[in-house]
């Protein structure tokens, strides 16, 4: 390594608190997880959703190794499964919009500045506090354990397929501010891994996203929820 890049590594190591050792599981490799039924898995997936259209306005913050930016961004959802992500740096720079459905991206203008920003659709659902249900083919797993020091109640998912597991945990604190992790493994590598604070009804109130082999973070913080929000149908068909 010459010792430009690895002033650079080091650097982004400290920026990140990321480097170098690679995060540990999201759900201890002790805790024992029980098969579960899809449909039960599924109910709970439905409980994270709003109850109508909600519009989710945000300030955030994206830095890898090379970049550094901010800006102000919005969400607009219609359950239980379409989203749009609207984002803008300063001055307007670096602005861009994309519709997902479900686990997929419908269109991004431009999709370049929307892949910089978003790398993993189903961690994007969890910034803001949802989850979707787990894929037809995914074994669904579940358990919970209570948190010894805080007596907090954990609830933890997981949904398997061939390559790609995802585990959700949630961390309740008798009906006050709640947390949503959430992390993507593909072939046993962490792709991304998602950290949410809810507030006291359970909406998403900050959120932050961690991508070690980049490294890179992306963060936000809610700064309005609307759920009286009129969506225009055009939102889904274009970014103008």
């Amino acid at each position: 390594m010459t010792r430009q890049r690895a002033l650079s590594y080091i650097a982004a190591c400290t920026l990140l608190t990321a480097c170098p050792r690679p995060p540990g599981p999201l759900v201890p490799l002790t805790l024992p997880l029980a098969p579960a039924s899809r449909d039960s898995a599924v109910a709970w997936t439905r409980a994270t959703l709003p109850r109508g259209p909600t519009l989710i306005r945000f300030r955030w913050r994206y830095q890898d190794e090379q970049v550094k930016y901010a800006g102000r961004g919005s969400t607009r959802i219609a359950p239980p499964d379409s989203l749009r992500f609207d984002f803008a740096g300063p001055f307007n720079l670096g602005n861009g919009a994309a519709v997902v459905i479900g686990d997929s991206v419908a269109w991004a203008d431009p999709e370049k500045n929307f892949r910089s920003l978003v790398r993993a659709i189903p961690l994007l659902w969890a910034t803001f506090a949802m989850v979707r249900p787990p894929a037809e083919d995914a074994a669904v797993l579940g358990g919970q354990a209570v948190v010894s020091l805080t007596h907090r109640r954990r609830v933890i998912w997981r949904f398997a397929q061939a390559e790609d597991t995802l585990d959700y945990v949630v961390t309740d604190s008798a009906g006050r501010e709640s947390l949503l992790e959430a992390e993507w493994r593909r072939r046993g590598a962490v792709v991304a891994r998602s950290r949410s604070q809810l507030d006291a009804l359970r909406r998403p109130a900050s959120a932050r996203v961690d991508f070690p082999e980049a490294p890179a973070r992306f963060e936000l913080t809610v700064s309005a929820v609307d759920t009286a929000a009129l969506i225009p149908p055009n939102v889904w068909r274009t970014r103008r």
